[in-house]
């Protein structure tokens, strides 16, 4: 095969959360059109559930970006959602993976973007693609963006769609502005509110605070216990048992009390000791929106019994419920934080199983 005399890349990859698709993610998309035949946009952190940070699910995504280009522009422009694995090693395979499927082999790949702040080190991750670091194209932030779009201020919405309008595509502002009248939108402006004023109480502290928790896996014949949570944030989400460590408490200790507290699960501590098969920390900074949170999670293998322990929600927990580790993968979107992604580490680092997803 004779080499191509085109120097020009064959595939450029841009990668966000892209929450929303805002103008500057639209200049830089139209940089990489420039440069490449074929452009591909990973969707990052996708298969989550709903929050503040992540409010719009990667289909939603991938239709703002197509609806904000020409129509010769979107045979070009093709969508990939990517999990965020709370793995930057796992993160960067499945991002390979996910381009590799759609570039023929051997063809040139350019990783699009510019460094912004310590979220862009990322672009230094994949050696063999080259790197077109681009200038800021334009004032543009999602944070400042979301902030407006919640408005805590109680704003007339047509207040509030002004604002956005010079900073999102049009077809992009007409999605937001039907977005507003769905139920999600609600929840998710109710739990940014809780969130702003979580993070205000905090507001006098010396430093930031770093939380520590505590959280169970809990296996019994072939079951995981999770919970329903009956608050904010994650109101309605599946979750692990657990909690925030107490002044006086050990992580054993507090990893009991919060059992006891949101599953009262019929197993005795010294039936739980003898069933634990190790703790695993979780430490990632963006793990949660609360803030640094630091948890601490023990998991436990009760092996193959007639019946499964008896359980019961209370405390934080609307409902506790033991679900088929066959049923898990399904519930992915409807997990809170990286419980998920917790859950599929310690089945495969202590109990050998893999999750299929």
């Amino acid at each position: 095969m004779i080499p191509s005399a085109d120097p020009s890349p064959h595939t450029a990859v841009l990668i966000g959360r892209f929450q929303p698709w805002h103008n500057g993610h639209m200049a830089l998309l139209q940089a990489a059109l420039a440069q490449a035949r074929e452009v591909i946009v990973v969707l990052g952190s996708a298969h989550q559930a709903r929050n503040p940070k992540n409010p719009f699910t990667w289909q939603e995504r991938a239709a703002m970006v197509q609806s904000a280009l020409a129509p010769a522009e979107r045979v070009r422009v093709h969508c990939i959602p990517v999990r965020d694995h709370y793995d930057e090693e796992r993160w960067v395979a499945a991002v390979r993976q996910g381009v590799q499927a759609l570039v023929p082999a051997g063809a040139a790949v350019a990783l699009v973007g510019h460094f912004k702040d310590h979220s862009s080190s990322y672009l230094q991750r994949f050696p063999g693609w080259t790197l077109l670091s681009l200038p800021r194209l334009g004032a543009f932030d999602g944070t400042p963006l979301r902030e407006s779009y919640w408005n805590f201020d109680d704003a007339p919405r047509s207040e509030v769609l002004a604002a956005l309008a010079p900073q999102v595509p049009a077809p992009v502002l007409d999605f937001l502005q039907s977005w507003m009248d769905t139920p999600d939108y609600d929840a998710m402006r109710e739990e940014a509110a809780m969130l702003r004023s979580y993070h205000a109480s905090w507001a006098s502290a010396p430093y930031p605070p770093v939380l520590v928790t505590v959280d169970a896996v809990m296996l019994c014949n072939g079951h995981l216990l999770l919970i329903e949570r009956g608050h904010a944030p994650g109101k309605g989400l599946w979750a692990l048992p657990g909690g925030f460590v107490e002044p006086r408490d050990t992580l054993w200790q507090a990893c009991l009390r919060e059992l006891e507290e949101e599953t009262a699960c019929a197993v005795d501590a010294a039936m739980l000791a003898a069933a634990l098969q190790g703790v695993r920390v979780f430490d990632h900074p963006d793990r949660s929106l609360r803030g640094r949170a630091i948890t601490h999670v023990h998991v436990f293998d009760l092996g193959n019994r007639a019946q499964l322990p008896a359980v019961q929600g209370g405390d934080d927990a609307a409902l506790a419920r033991w679900v088929p580790l066959a049923q898990v993968p399904a519930l992915e979107t409807r997990f809170f934080e990286d419980h998920f992604h917790v859950v599929q580490s310690c089945l495969e680092g202590f109990c050998a199983i893999r999750l299929p997803v």
